[in-house]
């Protein structure tokens, strides 16, 4: 379960930032992971609640926002939802793109307010 790692790794995140900025405390950080990142939203969010739960930073929440695979044709430039399999352009019929999104994961925000 690398979730488990991954929230880690974002509390660590959240700490590095709050230790820059005394006097405040960190409410919520924000995170976006694409379709294709292979990260299990719901087990991402268990670790970090367990991480945080009766630590110094209880009750910082996670927001988990989920991005959905997108291609873009290279014949023709149309931009695309799709899955994993289906990579066929809707416009053209052509097999050849180029993924432009859902395989993020990034931290997007930390909210912080006076402590």
């Amino acid at each position: 379960m690398h979730e488990l790692s991954i929230a880690s790794s974002i509390i660590e995140t959240v700490r590095g930032e709050i230790a820059s900025r005394p006097g405040r405390r960190a409410t919520a950080v924000g995170v976006r992971i694409g379709a294709l990142a292979a990260i299990d939203a719901d087990a991402l969010r268990f670790g970090f609640d367990a991480i945080v739960k009766d630590s110094d930073l209880e009750p910082l929440r996670i927001d988990i926002e989920q991005i959905d695979r997108r291609q873009r044709c290279l014949d023709c430039s149309t931009e695309f939802e799709t899955d994993r399999y289906t990579l066929t352009c809707p416009a053209c019929g052509s097999l050849r793109g180029a993924c432009i999104a859902g395989e993020e994961l990034d931290i997007t925000f930390i909210e912080v307010e006076e402590a």
